[in-house]
């Protein structure tokens, strides 16, 4: 019996300390090597954990609005470099820079952002 609740219990510890480790991905998924630079529009900002996300619609060569997906670093860690969730709204006009997915669809990592007005921000320190 002692055996079976230590049993238990020790899959019990193993499972809680595997479970965050899991929650985070790995950034494989975005190519490092190239950057993309994107003009128009924010559709949404996501401010949530565990990162956040920033949607853009762009007009491409076709002349058709493809909506592409940012991931950026997690509010409190841009909280702590000057940002807030009203730093991006939906309705600016932009351009970002992100490293693209490596499968080609329209997303990828944050780069850094002009905002309107001339303001770049980025996600290593205060909003410039």
């Amino acid at each position: 019996m002692k055996s079976l609740i230590a049993t238990i219990a020790l899959t019990g510890v193993l499972i809680g300390a595997v479970a965050p480790a899991r929650a985070h991905h790995s950034f494989a998924m975005f190519d490092f090597t190239k950057e993309v630079t994107l003009t128009g529009t924010i559709s949404k900002f996501d401010w949530t954990n565990p990162h956040t996300f920033v949607w853009i619609d762009v007009v491409n060569s076709e002349g058709k609005v493809e909506t592409w997906a940012a991931e950026g670093q997690s509010p409190n860690y841009l909280g702590r470099r000057g940002w807030s969730k009203d730093t991006i709204k939906p309705g600016d006009k932009v351009t970002l820079v992100l490293n693209p997915l490596r499968d080609g669809r329209t997303g990828g990592m944050f780069r850094n952002m002009t905002l309107p007005g001339g303001k770049v921000i980025d996600q290593r320190g205060t909003p410039q």
